[in-house]
């Protein structure tokens, strides 16, 4: 039984880290028939961070540059980065989002809850934010008012798949297993190509072999 919760932990707190918040690209392909293959994409990674060196007063940048490192759990960079982006724009609600996500996975949970709480005195109706929140709180067995901010972010935002994977690991740690397995199905089948459907999926096949023993 601690094995399966071991398991089940590392496999959420994977998908429960923040996925960095990022401007959607609108360009269409063109249908190229002949001519030489396309080049090797170029790792912008170390282009921003020569350009932050550069100029280090540039808030789009500093926020790329964040993103990316949290990408690449690059934790220590991202929080320097975005706390100097944070400065620039501090109401923002995406940075703060972003450094709370950082100074969670960094193990500081109170100053990530007051970053989510930052962003959602801005944006409310942020469910992102939100998540983020419950799942910080829930990390320090603060559970009822976990459960409580899940359950307010379900009736706002019924299709808030963040609300339903994290409320799948809480009712996984209560042993309520087939109710974490319902809402865990719930993520995969409105994100199914997010992170967390795909830890959904991993905590599912886990779950159910350990019910099915």
């Amino acid at each position: 039984m601690k094995r399966l919760m071991t398991v089940l932990l590392c496999l959420s707190l994977a998908a429960i880290a923040v996925s960095p918040v990022r401007a959607q690209g609108t360009a269409g392909a063109q249908v190229v028939e002949k001519g030489p293959a396309p080049a090797a994409p170029v790792d912008s990674l170390p282009l921003l961070e020569k350009a932050v060196a550069k100029d280090s007063t540039r808030f789009d940048n500093l926020y790329r540059l964040g993103v990316l490192y949290l990408d690449r759990d690059k934790v220590n960079e991202a929080i320097n980065v975005l706390t100097k982006a944070h400065v620039l724009r501090p109401k923002d609600h995406r940075v703060s989002v972003n450094l709370g996500a950082a100074l969670d996975a960094s193990g500081r949970a109170v100053p990530a809850q007051a970053y989510y709480r930052e962003a959602l005195a801005q944006f409310p109706e942020d469910s992102v934010a939100s998540c983020r929140l419950a799942s910080s709180l829930y990390s320090q067995s603060k559970h009822a008012e976990a459960m409580t901010l899940l359950q307010e972010i379900i009736k706002k935002s019924p299709r808030a798949y963040c609300a339903y994977f994290t409320l799948g690991v809480a009712f996984a740690d209560a042993g309520i297993y087939k109710d974490a397995i319902r809402m865990w199905r719930k993520v995969v089948e409105i994100a199914p190509t997010s992170p967390e459907a795909v830890s959904a999926r991993e905590s599912i096949e886990v779950l159910e072999k350990f019910v099915g023993q």
